[in-house]
């Protein structure tokens, strides 16, 4: 590759209104005016990726666009008095990728309040196997335990569990001690989340309930939703007095059908997970404790590594509901 150019996945609108990928060899001069070039050595797949990959409008306004919310690779410019060529970095989530040209290419340049050093004892490659995704299973359980849930509370329920933020937070819970019920519509996988550290696997239908009632019998002290709609708000109508649930999906839907009683009848608390434009100390103790005592130990098997002609396949996957964990995306 000349050093003038760099290649990225490009997701471009048709003339008819449908929207087609292509790898392609871009000028460097394309990359917008930011504050810190860096050169992208891996990058990771996640649901808001696969959805403005095929296009969808709430995700990104502009095409042609290129994807990519997570980046990990060595500064190559800066114009930032607190990051030098060589430096190694990672940026996760603002604006990246969704209308603003993100990690799937071998070059980023962004602002400098986006960018954080690669943090102690992890490499870039562990970063993206945690990625967007891996921040926002331990943000969620951060504010769970910042609540005052713990593992001696009872049980909490993670659904999407294999998911890359579900296959992760039931990981990071598990290794703090907690009872874990993981929920699922994948049969085959019960094993793997059982190895993951989940006391018992359900029935993702256990946990989505359409009955109406406004309570429903006390089945967990606290959640982690990736699914939102029924599901979410099954979720909620089930956790006991004064406990918590996170959400963070839409999957599911993004209508919330309920009643207040959840809230003022049992006291239980919902809080919200957006790490897209948390602030950056907050982002450095999620990472702190991701690679110190939080580190999830997960299996090979949940970590599928491609190059940008793999991930064609790995979008497909995701959007029919069958990806499973997480994957890493080799520049």
């Amino acid at each position: 590759m000349s050093t003038q150019t760099y290649r990225a996945l490009v997701v471009s609108e048709e003339s008819d209104g449908s929207f087609r990928r292509s790898i392609r060899e871009k000028p460097l001069n394309d990359l917008p005016d930011g504050d810190i070039q860096v050169r992208v050595r891996y990058s990771s797949l996640n649901y808001k990726d696969a959805l403005s990959a095929t296009g969808n409008k709430g995700v990104t306004k502009h095409y042609p666009h290129t994807p990519g919310i997570d980046a990990a690779g060595v500064v190559e410019q800066s114009h930032s008095r607190y990051f030098k060529p060589g430096d190694k970095v990672v940026v996760n989530g603002f604006d990246l990728g969704a209308d603003y040209p993100g990690g799937f290419a071998e070059y980023v340049s962004v602002p400098a309040d986006w960018v954080m050093k690669l943090p102690e004892g992890m490499s870039l490659r562990d970063t993206m196997v945690m990625g967007v995704a891996g921040l926002t299973a331990a943000l969620s359980v951060y504010r769970l335990t910042e609540y005052g849930i713990r593992p001696d509370g009872g049980p909490v329920l993670v659904t999407g569990a294999t998911g890359g933020v579900g296959s992760i937070a039931v990981a990071i819970l598990a290794k703090l001690g907690f009872q874990v019920t993981a929920a699922t519509g994948k049969r085959e996988q019960v094993s793997m989340l059982k190895d993951l550290g989940a006391r018992d696997v359900i029935p993702r239908k256990k946990a989505h309930d359409t009955s109406g009632k406004p309570l429903l019998k006390r089945r967990w002290n606290a959640a982690v939703d990736t699914v939102g709609g029924e599901t979410l708000s099954t979720v909620i109508r089930a956790t006991s007095y004064g406990g918590a649930v996170t959400c963070c999906g839409m999957v599911g839907g993004t209508d919330l059908p309920l009643t207040v009683f959840p809230f003022i009848l049992r006291g239980v608390s919902l809080f919200g997970i957006d790490l897209a434009f948390s602030a950056m100390g907050l982002r450095e103790t999620i990472w702190d404790r991701l690679s110190h005592q939080w580190k999830p130990d997960l299996p090979e098997l949940l970590v599928h590594e491609c190059g940008l002609e793999g991930l064609e396949e790995r979008i497909a996957l995701m959007l029919s509901g069958a990806h499973i964990g997480r994957t890493v995306v080799r520049l």
